[in-house]
């Protein structure tokens, strides 16, 4: 597959890290294995000697993040890190989530020698002098790893990393963009679009070049500008890459959220398809039928969620149908650790409306009390949920982040969520045929390949993605 050639820049690493190199070379990274800690979901944290909880040796602080010195193996809260760091001990790791920080630079920095070591501590790997092969305790995961490296080195060079990793430079707590780009990125359908030249940045310009002689200047084309990111991604190339321009154009393309601060991952995701939508949708007008839009940001991500009011005197139903591009489930709080499964069954349970948001019946001419209830009438190609994590309270006009672990399985089957199957259990087990039964005969079976998570409070914190590259299990952490 060819495609465009294009030059991209990276910006110079970060000094302070080529000094600690350049006089330790990678001692400390070697003298750091031991202290890789990998539980098993694959997150790599630093297991440190000092106590069963990590604290700052300066001020004992225990919460928040915590670095761990490189050349003295000391463990200092951010304040006294960058303190620490005035006697020339400027690079420290995350003891959470295990990444290189410099303290004089107060960011995170990459190094692919640190990537290799962390790496290496989560595939466990061991060579085997008689046969050269990768050996693990576990002979099937053993040739599942050879062939994986036979594929990439094939393709790659030397490389032992599948084709398409990445990482994507900070650019100023832009950990938010970075994570759903990384997601982005290897979502399937995406990918095949944009790789396969679907949205050609030469012939868009050109238009756009006619269209500036005719009208008004137009806002940069942040399709290009994804299209762009993806070209860098599959390029081969590993050092990190940074879109700048990408965040400009999406920048002006979402002036309210143009700043440096952190932004919520869930609401850039969303205008970033809003603003590739409207792109899209001036090129395929003639192609949009039946109120459907073939863009390839709602080919890929839309479906029609199906609300059931019913009143609770009569029985009479109104029925509502509302495209989505993704479903937001809420956590149960009555357990300590929820399911996936079990936000899916609260969300399609029904509820009872409060008296301010009692149903017109059409039966009864009356305002009633009624009984909504979810459900899921079209599945999209790629389904994507956001889990609510931060909890506001008008009352106490306060706002807090939910803490609560979520539990969640590789393989969905997502049949007792359909509106079909919703609807037959209401009326018990009579069977009767369905209007959206022939919407419903796509497959409803689906593979977790990519999490976002947010690790922090919540006026700070940081977003990191996982991606599931292969049904084998192989997954990587993206950092933002």
């Amino acid at each position: 597959m060819a495609k465009r050639n294009l030059t991209y820049t990276n910006p110079e690493p970060c000094s302070h890290l080529a000094e600690y190199k350049q006089n330790h070379s990678s001692r400390g990274y070697n003298s750091l294995q031991p202290s890789l800690k990998t539980n098993p979901n694959g997150r790599t944290t630093i297991k440190t000697s000092q106590s069963q909880i990590p604290r700052c040796g300066s001020c004992s602080a225990d919460e928040g993040r915590l670095y761990f010195c490189l050349i003295c193996s000391a463990i200092h809260c951010p304040d006294h890190a960058i303190l620490h760091s005035q006697v020339g001990h400027a690079i420290a790791v995350d003891v959470d989530r295990a990444e290189i920080f410099c303290c004089v630079c107060n960011d995170q920095v990459y190094d692919p020698d640190f990537d290799n070591a962390v790496m290496h501590k989560q595939m466990k790997l061991k060579k085997n002098p008689q046969n050269g092969m990768l050996e693990t305790p576990n002979k099937k995961r053993r040739r599942k790893v050879a062939i994986l490296e036979r594929e990439t080195e094939a393709t790659e060079g030397v490389s032992c990393f599948p084709w398409g990793l990445r990482g994507l430079n900070n650019l100023g707590s832009t950990c938010f963009m970075n994570s759903v780009l990384q997601a982005m990125l290897h979502t399937p359908p995406l990918r095949n679009y944009f790789l396969n030249d679907r949205h050609n940045r030469e012939i868009c310009q050109r238009r756009r070049r006619i269209g500036r002689r005719r009208g008004p200047p137009e806002m940069s084309c942040l399709a290009c500008d994804v299209d762009a990111v993806f070209l860098a991604a599959f390029s081969g190339d590993r050092t990190p890459y940074s879109p700048a321009r990408f965040l400009h154009s999406w920048w002006q393309h979402a002036a309210n959220l143009a700043s440096y601060e952190q932004q919520d991952a869930h609401e850039f995701f969303i205008s970033m398809l809003d603003r590739i939508h409207e792109k899209e949708q001036s090129t395929l007008q003639p192609k949009v039928v039946g109120g459907d839009c073939h863009c390839v940001a709602h080919r890929v991500f839309s479906g029609v969620l199906r609300s059931d009011v019913t009143c609770t005197v009569c029985g009479f139903t109104s029925t509502t149908y509302d495209p989505c591009v993704d479903i937001s489930l809420d956590l149960d709080p009555r357990n300590i650790a929820s399911t996936l499964t079990g936000c899916l069954d609260l969300f399609t349970r029904p509820e009872k409306l409060g008296p301010d948001q009692k149903l017109h019946c059409e039966h009864c001419g009356l305002r009633q009390d009624s009984l909504k209830q979810m459900s899921i009438m079209r599945l999209p190609s790629v389904l994507c949920f956001h889990v609510k994590r931060f909890e506001h309270s008008s009352a106490r006009r306060t706002s807090k982040k939910v803490d609560q672990y979520l539990q969640f399985p590789f393989s969905l089957d997502m049949t007792p969520y359909l509106s079909s199957s919703v609807i037959r259990n209401r009326f018990g087990n009579r069977i009767f045929a369905f209007e959206g039964d022939d919407v419903c005969k796509a497959p409803s079976e689906f593979e977790v390949f990519a999490v976002v998570t947010h690790t922090g409070k919540l006026e700070s914190g940081h977003y990191v993605t996982y991606v599931r590259l292969r049904k084998s299990g192989t997954s990587v952490t993206m950092r933002g």
